[in-house]
């Protein structure tokens, strides 16, 4: 591993870069945050699939492209005047420091439990009407409904027990179940929400992150499937010419693998 020294001396080397690129190459000196948001949601994405397939020269690697988009970000804000990557530093620093009194202050914490409680405190002191203000609007529903469970268990608004949660979680498939009799497409739609977000709480008491658990069934379906395409397509057949009991015959194998 590199010394501090070394690592200060590589981020130096990257804002240097990002500054000859800014004035000498036309795709670098046309881009405004604007611009750059949906690629950075992108590399984010990309880093998140390293990180489930454990592959951690990928990581290392897509990393360097977020990092890259901090310091392009921050070149952007100081031209403007705004901000530069001092100023970022500096105000996570600051933000780190406030939020960890157990570790810079007088505050004695007994567990993890304790010191989120802390965060969602300090947060509304801090000038927060809401707990749930620092969760995006744009996060994409399963991950939101985790996030705005854990807020609000950082405040005390939480079950007590996993067993709790689980009685819920058969309420609303109970629910659910009537307004597939009923064939009220709203009511449906609504219900079926409801399932899902008392099943992300079950999955919270259970240490279980949502996200994670169904990305890893996306992709051992995806494996399985294309398993099934190939076998098909080896034995001259076309799927949709399938019945779906050859076409288990394969999907058995494919689970055996």
């Amino acid at each position: 591993m590199h010394s501090r020294k070394k690592q200060l001396e590589a981020l130096d080397r990257l804002l240097s870069i990002m500054d000859e690129l800014r004035e000498q190459c036309p795709w670098d000196k046309k881009q405004t945050m604007q611009s750059l948001r949906h690629l950075t949601i992108e590399e984010t994405y990309e880093l998140g699939d390293a990180i489930l397939e454990n592959d951690l020269d990928e990581v290392k690697k897509e990393l360097g492209d977020l990092l890259l988009h901090i310091i392009f970000y921050s070149k952007i804000g100081s031209e403007t005047k705004d901000f530069d990557i001092a100023d970022v530093a500096h105000g996570i620093s600051e933000k780190l420091i406030n939020r960890h009194p157990h570790i810079y202050g007088d505050i004695k914490v007994e567990n993890e439990d304790e010191v989120k409680q802390n965060w969602e405190n300090i947060k509304l002191k801090e000038g927060k009407k809401s707990v749930l203000e620092g969760v995006p609007d744009s996060l994409p529903a399963l991950v939101k409904a985790n996030r705005i469970q854990e807020k609000v268990a950082g405040v005390g608004f939480d079950w007590e027990e996993p067993a709790q949660v689980f009685e819920k979680v058969k309420e609303e498939l109970s629910e659910f179940q009537e307004e597939v009799k009923n064939q009220n497409p709203d009511r449906l739609e609504a219900e079926f929400g409801d399932v899902l977000f008392s099943m992300i709480n079950y999955a919270r008491f259970l240490n279980v992150n949502p996200e994670n658990a169904l990305e890893r069934t996306n992709k051992k379906f995806i494996k399985r499937f294309q398993y099934l395409e190939k076998q098909a397509k080896a034995s001259g057949k076309a799927l949709k010419d399938m019945s779906l009991a050859e076409m288990d015959v394969f999907w058995e194998q494919a689970k055996s693998l």
